[in-house]
C-alpha cells in the first residue's frame, strides 16, 4: 500500500485515482500508524510553502515525514510537496521547511514575457537519469503549476530540469528520496511511466 499524506493542500484525490488507475492500492490518510506502514509514501500539495509547514506541524506529520525517511521507505514530494522537502522558500520567508534535502525555492524571474505561474507542458532534460525516468525515451512533456522553483545545494541529486525564464530544477533522487516539481498524475503517459516506476520501487521490484 502506498500511503497519500492528506494535509488540505489539494490535488490529493488526482494522485490516489491515478495509482488506482495503475492497480496500486493507495490510502489517503494523516494517520501516523497507517503512513508508517506503508510500503512508500507521497506527499502532494498545492498551495502556499508557509501554510502548508503550518498544516504539516498542526496535523503532527513533521515528524511522522522524518521518521519515515529515516526507514529507508520509498518517499515521493509532488509539487508543493517537492519545495517542501527543502530549507526555505522565497514565498514565505521565515518559514521553516523540513530540511531533508538541502536547498533554496525561489520565484520564477518575471522577464521574456513569460506567464507566471507557470501553467503548461515543458519538456525534461536529463542531467543524470534516476530510477523515477526509468523507460522514458527522449526528452518527455511534463505538466507544471508553479510560480516557484528549486534551486538544489547539490546538483548531484538533481535527476531532471527544464528551462522556463531560469533552470529549474524539475525532479531529484537522494537515496529514498524522490520528488518532481511537475504533476506527475497529470502528465499523461509520462506522468503514469513516473507514477510506475515509483509503485515499482515502493514493492522492491527496483
Amino acid at each position: 500500500m502506498i500511503a497519500i499524506i492528506d494535509y488540505d493542500a489539494g490535488n490529493i484525490k488526482s494522485v490516489e485515482k491515478a495509482l488506482l488507475h495503475l492497480g496500486q492500492e493507495a490510502a489517503v490518510t494523516r494517520d501516523a500508524e497507517a503512513i508508517l506502514g506503508a510500503d512508500g509514501v507521497i506527499l502532494p500539495g498545492v498551495g502556499a510553502f508557509g501554510d502548508a509547514m503550518e498544516k504539516l506541524q498542526a496535523y503532527g506529520l513533521v515528524d511522522v515525514i522524518h521518521r519515515c525517511v529515516e526507514s529507508g521507505k520509498p518517499f515521493l514530494g509532488i509539487c508543493l510537496g517537492l519545495q517542501l522537502l527543502f530549507d526555505s522558500s522565497e514565498e514565505s520567508p521565515g518559514a521553516e521547511g523540513l530540511h531533508v534535502l538541502e536547498g533554496r525555492i525561489l520565484r520564477i524571474p518575471a522577464s521574456g514575457g513569460l506567464k507566471i505561474p507557470h501553467i503548461g507542458w515543458n519538456d525534461l532534460n536529463f542531467p543524470r537519469k534516476g530510477r523515477l525516468f526509468e523507460g522514458l525515451e527522449g526528452n518527455p512533456y511534463v505538466y507544471f503549476v508553479h510560480s516557484y522553483y528549486l534551486q538544489a545545494a547539490d546538483e548531484g541529486i538533481v535527476t531532471a530540469c527544464t528551462e522556463y525564464g531560469t533552470h529549474i530544477h524539475a525532479s531529484v533522487e537522494k537515496g529514498n528520496v524522490f520528488a518532481c516539481q511537475f504533476h506527475p498524475e497529470k502528465s499523461s503517459g509520462a506522468g503514469m511511466g513516473i507514477l510506475r516506476n515509483f509503485c515499482r520501487i515502493c514493492m522492491g521490484e527496483d
